[in-house]
């Protein structure tokens, strides 16, 4: 049994009400207030995709934070961090923008289904914005809880391009896995366009695969513990989990129905 976990930092692919309902962007609204509810700390972010209404949702920059720019293939791009309250709970959920990359009204297809040809870029941007944001907010977190493919490279970035920083040095990295992204690929060279400070491409094998899947096992790669977040993941991400000797949380049905998943969630977290 680990040392109890105090402050956990929560990195959301989707947040209700902010995008619609749905059992991820359920699980990533109850589950911060949950845990806080459990006396630790929590902080959570999301991307601030085109389709939130910043006015009806309340959305502000916070000019303190934001300001740096995040380099990706050669081109700065400005960081934007934006905040607003879920009125319901005392829950604050920091907002990643960038005009760039979020502006659009659709989240991760166009009109027509398609996946976007900037997904991967999105995703890098997204979880070096996360990681520097609590730098600047100077707030260590003791567990990083990531939900969905988008923060799937938070765990990569951590363990090598932020392990020597002190904010992140005694942090764990706890990855859900869901049945998102099928079918989703990216450009092929998304494995060159990753590394950053002492992550390099050899520590990125699985991205060869640029899809997904690769995606996920990059995540698996560097994560301390997975929970199995749904049902219908792919078996290949099971196994691989099963073989790396991380623990694993297996997914319950019947808990995330009734609520006892946070209690679940909570023993996990301290567990590691």
């Amino acid at each position: 049994m680990g040392e109890i976990k105090h402050r956990i930092l929560f990195v959301n692919s989707e947040i209700f009400p902010y995008l619609p309902e749905s059992p991820m962007s359920l699980t990533c609204r109850q589950l911060p207030q949950g845990i806080q509810e459990r006396h630790k700390e929590t902080r959570s972010f999301m991307p601030r995709f085109g389709c939130i209404n910043e006015r009806k949702n309340q959305l502000h920059e916070v000019i303190r934070l934001s300001g740096m720019n995040i380099i990706i293939s050669d081109v700065d791009r400005p960081l934007i961090i934006k905040v607003a309250s879920i009125p319901s709970a005392r829950i604050q959920v920091y907002f990643i923008d960038n005009e760039d990359y979020f502006k659009r009204k659709q989240t991760y297809c166009d009109t027509d289904g398609k996946f976007f040809e900037d997904n991967d870029e999105r995703a890098i941007f997204y979880a070096r914005g996360v990681l520097e944001t609590v730098k600047k907010l100077r707030w260590a977190p003791d567990v990083i809880h990531c939900h969905g493919w988008i923060s799937h490279l938070v765990p990569a970035f951590l363990k090598k391009a932020y392990k020597d920083d002190p904010i992140f040095s005694s942090c764990k990295v706890v990855l859900s896995l869901y049945n998102d992204g099928e079918g989703m690929t990216f450009p092929s060279a998304f494995r060159s366009k990753v590394p950053f400070g002492a992550l390099g491409e050899a520590d990125l094998p699985f991205l060869e695969k640029a899809d997904a899947i690769g995606l996920a096992q990059t995540a698996i790669q560097y994560a301390d513990g997975v929970i199995l977040g749904s049902g219908g993941i792919d078996e290949s991400l099971v196994r691989m989990c099963r073989a790396t000797h991380i623990p694993v949380l297996d997914f319950d049905a019947k808990a995330m129905e009734n609520g006892e998943y946070i209690d679940r969630y909570n023993a996990f977290y301290d567990s590691l």
